[in-house]
Parts: structure tokens; sequence; C-alpha cells
């Protein structure tokens, strides 16, 4: 437990580390650490310490715990280089996301704004953007993660090695369920979606003219993640786009400007700028729809009337989910729920939001399905979603051959852990960092 937490507040997540107090930054400075032409200072190390601790109280018994974020800090620092180096692309959208989500939690822990600043010496919007400017770096570390893990396979040799150096640590599996969900968001009003219409056909109207994409984005789009960066959404998987939006796109040459594309989300003006078989790379400019005014009786109608059919055997869930649900992602699998970078269906419920763990727990037999729920999620619009249970797994001791998915997956983590740290430590050899006694 305790390792696990000094490595989750270590991985230099924006909100909890890369602000530093005020009553830090009055301490006479010194140099810690060089790491090429950067220097880092005891201030950094500090506001790193004095957060991490913050939000995990149990660092309060770890000792050492500068010196370990020091080298955690050497080593980010040593793979931004290399990822800078490389000029990875990344995904603007994700990292403006993250960016609202980590302020909004540090926002959260202080009764106002103005308190928020005086703790930290600066305003809110420089606050934000270190913020920013730290989930940026998290996200260019994660690419090139993913980037080095890419082929990387598992044998069944290696995963038995591994089950038995971790046996103890691994012997207990927590419950966990298998949940399909049919996902809706209610429809707009008429007036709102003609207002949109209007104010992206003037846009249209200017690029016709000549005016540059990229300014008119930034000028125009509604879109936080990409309008700063001219629309531009980056590289970006085949298949992880909305559709209408993702097939508008694929009709496009290089430099083509698509006629106007509508999804939930609102009315969108798409330029190709690069594609290749497997990914693509577009701007866009979006004109969102005012969600003030939903039709939610509607979008409760239509899943009371899925519900019932599926309940009275005139349909499947799977294939309404592929019919009618508004997350691509799961209606592609049937409305099937899996976790980020896992190939099992089964998880456990404590991943999910108090609210949706409430409606899970509901559902006692295998083919249950919940009422329309309204979802207010974190970040987005809210939404109305059934759920049905496809299968409870009692929590046991993991075996081989019952949990032999889970277990490849914990044994090809842990394998591109480990390459990735040798990568960084051969890094070190090339990069030239002068570390002082901490």
């Amino acid at each position: 437990m305790k390792t696990r937490l000094i490595r989750a507040a270590l991985l230099f997540t924006a909100g909890s580390l890369c602000l530093q107090p005020s009553a830090i930054a009055r301490i006479a400075d010194r140099v810690y650490a060089v790491v090429g032409h950067d220097a880092i200072l005891k201030s950094d190390i500090d506001a790193r310490e004095l957060m991490a601790r913050m939000q995990n109280p149990e660092l309060s018994q770890v000792k050492g715990l500068s010196r370990t974020i020091l080298d955690g800090l050497i080593d980010q620092k040593i793979i931004l280089a290399k990822a800078k180096i490389d000029s990875l692309k990344i995904d603007e959208n994700a990292v403006e996301a993250a960016t609202n989500d980590r302020f909004q939690q540090l926002s959260s822990r202080f009764s106002s704004r103005n308190e928020m600043q005086a703790r930290f010496g600066k305003s809110s919007a420089s606050i934000r953007e270190e913020i920013h400017q730290e989930m940026r770096n998290q996200e260019l570390i994660d690419t090139l993660r993913r980037k080095k893990s890419a082929g990387v396979t598992i044998s069944y040799d290696e995963m038995m090695a591994f089950y038995k150096e971790n046996k103890d640590r691994l012997s207990e599996i927590p419950d966990g369920v298998a949940v399909s969900q049919i996902l809706k968001y209610p429809s707009v009003t008429a007036e709102s979606r003609a207002h949109s219409l209007t104010m992206i056909q003037q846009i249209k109207s200017e690029l016709k003219a000549g005016a540059d994409f990229a300014e008119l984005a930034r000028k125009y789009s509604q879109d936080p993640g990409s309008s700063r960066a001219g629309g531009d959404l980056g590289y970006v998987q085949k298949g992880q786009l909305i559709k209408s939006f993702e097939d508008a796109a694929n009709e496009l040459k290089e430099g083509q400007i698509s006629d106007i594309v509508e999804t939930r989300y609102g009315f969108h003006l798409i330029q190709m700028l690069n594609k290749d078989v497997t990914s693509i790379h577009v701007r866009h400019i979006l004109i969102g729809f005012d969600r003030s005014k939903v039709d939610y009786a509607g979008v409760i109608r239509q899943l009371n009337a899925v519900r019932t059919d599926v309940l009275g055997g005139k349909a499947t869930f799977a294939d309404m989910a592929k019919k009618y649900s508004d997350d691509q992602m799961s209606a592609k699998l049937g409305g099937a729920i899996s976790t980020s970078g896992s190939s099992s269906l089964i998880f456990s419920p404590t991943t999910l939001r108090p609210q949706l763990q409430a409606i899970i727990k509901t559902l006692k037999k295998n083919g249950d399905i919940s009422e329309p729920q309204k979802i207010d999620p974190p970040q987005g619009d809210s939404f109305y979603a059934i759920f049905m249970l496809n299968e409870r797994v009692p929590a046991h001791r993991l075996n081989p051959e019952k949990d032999y998915t889970l277990l490849a997956e914990m044994a090809l983590e842990d394998k591109n852990r480990r390459r990735f740290n040798e990568w960084v430590q051969m890094l070190r050899k090339e990069v030239f960092v002068r570390v002082s006694d901490v």
C-alpha cells in the first residue's frame, strides 16, 4: 500500500505537484540538480513534497520522500527532452479535459477563489496555466510510453514467472462485474439548432472568401480543447471519433475542407491535414448547441421503450445498444463497458463514480436492467442511461487458468514498466545530470 501511494504521489500530475505555495517561495533557494540546461530548485522539490503529503497523509510517515521526488523529476525532464526531440503529437483535447478536472479538484479544497490565490501567491489564471503545462508534459510522457510499448507481447512462460514472483501480492481478486449500457443525450431545441447552424454558415462564408482556417478556429470554435491550437486535434486513431465526424473527415483529401457536419456536440467544419492507414490528422471548428433547454422527457420515453422490449424478449440489449447508444466505444461491443487499457469486460465496481456504483448495486441477477437514470459526469453534458448486469464475480483468490486474461495484462504491464525504466536509465547516460545532496 505504501509503495503504491508513493508511486501515485510521484506521477507529476498537475495541480498536486506543479504549484509552488507562496510560503515556500520565500525560502532561500538552492540548486538540487541540473538536467541538461535545466535546473531543479529546492523550492520545486519542497512544493511537490508538500502537495504530495496534502493529498496522501500516509506519506507523512515516509522517509526520503524528497530524494524520491527529485529522482522522479530528473527522469521526467529527461523523458520530456526525448519526447520533444521526437516531435510527438498528443491529444490536446485530453490535456484540456484533464486540466479542467484537476483545476476543479484543486479549487474545491478552498472556500473561495481568492483563498486559493492567496495560498499559492498567484492568480487563478496562472495556476490553471501551470496545471495545463504539467498535464501536457504528462500526456507527452504517456504518449511516449505507449509508443515504446507498442508491439510488446507476453509469453505464457513470462506470465507464469510473473505470477510465481508476485503470487502473494496477487492472491486476492476483488469483486467484479460485467455491465452493459445504453447512453442517450437528449435532443436540443429547434431554436438552438437553427442558431448554431446560422453561425457555422457565416464561418463557412468567411472560409470561402479566403480566411485562414486556423485563425477562424481560434476566433470562433467552441471546442476548448483545440481552439487555442487553431482547431488542431492532433493524430487520432481511426475509430475513436464520432462516426459522422470521422466519415466526413475520411472523405477529404489533404488540405480540403468539409461541408458542414452535424454531431451531438454541434456543427463542425473539418480540414484534413494528413492521414494514413490507421490514423487521421485534422483540425475543426465547432459551434455547439445550447443545451440549457433539451428534451429530457423524450429520451426517458425512448429508453423506457428499449428496456421494455429487451425485458419482453422482443430485442437483445446488444442490438439495441448498437442501434441507439450515443456512446460509440461501448456500442461497438453491444453496450459492454470496458475499462481503459484492458481487454477484460469484468472490472471492479469501485473504479466507477459513486452514482454508477449505486445504480449497479441495485442489479441483483444477470439480465437485470436499471430504469433510465440521469447521469451528471464531471466533464461534459448530462445524459440518461440504462444499465444491464451481465455477470457478477465474487472476490476470490487469483487463479491463473480462470483469470488468465487479467494475469496476462498484469504481466504485460509489468514487462512494459521494466523495459521503460531500463530505457530511461540508458537516456540518463546521454544527458548531463548533476545532483546535489538532498
